[in-house]
C-alpha cells in the first residue's frame, strides 16, 4: 500500500471500496447502527429495493437514514490524504482521484471495458433473450452459442474461453437499462468474473432507469417524518 494506512489510521485500503459496486467510494455514506459505508447512490438504490436493511449485513436502517444517509466525512477526508494502488496498473493514486484515473488507465480499460466504438462491429439482435422461466438468457459473444443464463454463461466462458481475449460487447451489460451497446470489453471472461457474479435484478428494480430510481428516492425523502 502506498502510504501505510494501517499505521497512520484505523482504516485499511479495503475500507475505501464500496461493497455494492466494488469500486472506490463515491460520496461515501455510513449507516448509524452497523457503521457500514457505501457510495451514496449505491445505498439509495439498495434502500429502494431492500426497504429497511443494510445492504451488507441486513441490519436495521432508520427511516431518516433511508431518505438522507449521513455522509462519512471522516472517510472522505482520509481519501484525500492517502494513496492506493490502481488495481490494474499499480500506479499510486489518491483514493479520491482513483475513479478519475480509471478513465485514462489503459490497463483498467482493457480489463473492465471502456466506452469505445470499433468500426464495423455490430451487436447481434438475438444476443439477449428470455428463458421459459422468464429469466434473461444470453448468447456467448466468443462462440455464438446461445440460451445461457448468467451463471451458465459464466461457467461456460471459464471452461471454454478462459484465455481467449477478443474485444466484444457484454450481452449482460447491454441487457441492463443503463447498458451502452458501444461499450467494448477487451477481456470478456475477466469482465464476467469481476462484474457478473450475481444477478442485478436481486438488488435493483431493472424496470426503472437510474435517474428514475434516484428521483423516487428523493420524492420519498420528503414524505419521511423526521
Amino acid at each position: 500500500m502506498a502510504e501505510d494506512l494501517s499505521a497512520a489510521t484505523s482504516y485499511t485500503e479495503d475500507d475505501f471500496y464500496c461493497p455494492v459496486c466494488q469500486e472506490v467510494l463515491k460520496t461515501p455514506v455510513r449507516t448509524a447502527a452497523c457503521q457500514h459505508v457505501f457510495c451514496r447512490k449505491c445505498f439509495l438504490t439498495a434502500m429502494r429495493e431492500s426497504g429497511a436493511h443494510c445492504p451488507l449485513c441486513r441490519g436495521n436502517v432508520t427511516r431518516r437514514e433511508r431518505a438522507c444517509p449521513e455522509r462519512a466525512l471522516d472517510l472522505e477526508n482520509i481519501m484525500r490524504k492517502f494513496s492506493g494502488s490502481c488495481r490494474c496498473c499499480a500506479k499510486q493514486i489518491k483514493f479520491y482521484r482513483m475513479r478519475h484515473h480509471y478513465k485514462s488507465c489503459k490497463k483498467y480499460q482493457d480489463e473492465y471495458g471502456v466506452s469505445s466504438i470499433i468500426p464495423n462491429f455490430q451487436i447481434s439482435q438475438d444476443s439477449v433473450g428470455n428463458s421459459s422461466s422468464g429469466h434473461p438468457t444470453f448468447k456467448c459473444p466468443l462462440c455464438q452459442e446461445s440460451n445461457f443464463t448468467r451463471q451458465r454463461l459464466l461457467d461456460h466462458c471459464n471452461s471454454n474461453h478462459l484465455f481467449q481475449i477478443v474485444p466484444v460487447t457484454c450481452p449482460i451489460c447491454v441487457s441492463l437499462p443503463w447498458g451502452d451497446p458501444s461499450q467494448i470489453t477487451r477481456n470478456f471472461v475477466s469482465h464476467l468474473n469481476q462484474r457478473h457474479q450475481f444477478d442485478y435484478g436481486e438488488f435493483v428494480n431493472l424496470q426503472l432507469d437510474e435517474e428514475t430510481q434516484y428521483q423516487t428516492a428523493v420524492e420519498e425523502s420528503f414524505q419521511v417524518n423526521i
